[in-house]
């Protein structure tokens, strides 16, 4: 039952070429970056990245990026990333945006073992019919397109199919965690680390404050152990890095 590992590094040690990944994060809150430095130190690349945003230039997930690790990202956002969207113009990542509410449902569901679920969101849109740029070629034309997607009627109202999303691992963020797994979260860091944690099949967690078992209460727990394999406790030093995205003060 302990899950904790000495290291990030023998955490991330399996990751390798050519594996997907779930990602928490929302902008650079509850992101996992000393799990994120880890795998990038290891050197493992082609990787598929599901995630709501992918970092900025030079944080988060941007590091894997900026080094040309990631050959597919599928996410909500791109943001201030000037680097992911000069690599997705440019031809050099595939990239497949989904409205941010359908990406979150995804997971949960891939975590959950749903396989699929009809939303209206998108309906009327290339997000259903199909035709938004998933790769550009090196000319600037579009070499790889969405396809349409099926829909139904339900009340009156269409909806549109999408498909639960599991991944081969998820890297995670959280603010407490004891050595079962069991993990809460604080915040903003709290809108998709539970959900990428339950589409990974296996997960790891970074955590800033490792606890006992029994420490925590049933009812702060917000993610189950049961979806947690590892678990790395942070220094405090690492625990206290925390990037601000969009710094404002006043005169």
């Amino acid at each position: 039952m302990n899950k904790v590992r000495a290291t990030a590094a023998e955490a991330v040690h399996d990751i390798t070429d050519g594996s997907s990944l779930a990602v928490g994060g929302f902008g650079l809150s509850g992101v996992p970056d000393v799990l994120i430095a880890a795998l990038y130190a290891r050197g493992t690349t082609g990787l598929s990245v599901v995630s709501n945003n992918c970092g900025v230039d030079g944080a988060g997930l941007g590091v894997l990026l900026d080094a040309g690790r990631i050959a597919r990202v599928t996410g909500s956002y791109v943001g201030e990333n000037k680097e992911f969207a000069r690599q997705y113009l440019s031809g050099e990542l595939e990239v497949e945006l989904v409205p941010q509410g359908t990406l979150a449902e995804r997971l949960r569901a891939g975590g959950a073992g749903i396989p699929a679920f009809y939303t209206p969101a998108g309906v009327g849109t290339q997000v259903a019919d199909g035709g938004l740029p998933w790769r550009y070629a090196r000319d600037g034309s579009v070499a790889v397109v969405s396809p349409r997607k099926e829909s139904r009627t339900f009340g009156e109202r269409i909806h549109v199919l999408e498909h639960g999303i599991t991944t081969d691992f998820a890297l995670v963020r959280a603010w407490r965690g004891d050595r079962h797994g069991n993990l809460v979260f604080r915040r903003a860091a709290a809108n998709f680390n539970p959900l990428a944690a339950m589409a990974g099949r296996v997960t790891v967690a970074e955590v800033e404050e490792l606890v006992e078992p029994g420490a925590l209460t049933p009812e702060e727990v917000h993610l189950p152990g049961v979806f947690v394999q590892r678990v790395v406790a942070l220094t405090p030093e690492q625990a206290g890095a925390k990037r601000i995205e969009k710094r404002t003060v006043r005169d």
